[in-house]
């Protein structure tokens, strides 16, 4: 990896970091009128102007969107899930690296070791494959491909044959399955699921 990429992983990394951690009252997207006070988009102010367009980009709608999901999670073991299976999502689209994503995460006050009692195996056959069906959602999720749809927490998805793990973050297997209703894709762990 060169030294443009690894310096633009970190400076992503710390702007992720800092957009997460801002209240939604402080953001320019706020001061414009583009979201309100819990971060939902006011769909009457048009994106009309550069300023707008920069206020709102696609990376601060994903990282809003991943603000409101965290901020849903009342804690509980489905909390590290959610927060891994969105901290993969962010790497996924921003290309970030392994270590990226672990500065992330101590920045964000997790220890590796959270992660180890969140894996289950619950829905999984022997061979890691996540057993086909149709589940339902603990908590709401963002779609994989616009990083803003929200799929609500009890709505279905559906886990088609032979779904494998598309990658790993923090020691817990990441799934991507769909959603039943529009078939748009979403990660998951296994401890977001149920039937």
């Amino acid at each position: 990896m060169g030294l443009l990429t690894r310096a633009g992983d970190l400076v992503y990394t710390f702007r992720f970091l800092k957009l997460l951690v801002t209240p939604f009252e402080k953001t320019d997207a706020f001061k414009l009128g583009i979201v309100d006070s819990n971060g939902v988009r006011d769909k009457s102010v048009k994106l009309d102007s550069t300023t707008k367009k920069s206020a709102y980009t696609y990376f601060v709608r994903l990282v809003f969107n991943i603000k409101k999901l965290l901020a849903k999670v009342p804690g509980g073991s489905s909390r590290l899930g959610t927060y891994a299976a969105a901290l993969f999502l962010v790497k996924e689209k921003l290309e970030l690296s392994d270590d990226s994503c672990m500065k992330i995460m101590e920045k964000s006050g997790y220890e590796p070791l959270d992660f180890l009692a969140e894996q289950n195996t619950w829905f999984t056959l022997a061979d890691g494959m996540l057993s086909p069906g149709v589940y339902r959602l603990y908590e709401d999720k963002i779609v994989n491909s616009t990083a803003e749809s929200i799929v609500k927490a009890k709505d279905k998805i559906m886990v088609e044959p032979d779904c494998y793990p598309v990658g790993e973050m923090l020691g817990l297997s990441i799934y991507e399955v769909k959603h039943y209703n529009t078939m748009q894709p979403i990660y998951v762990t296994i401890s977001e699921i149920y039937s």
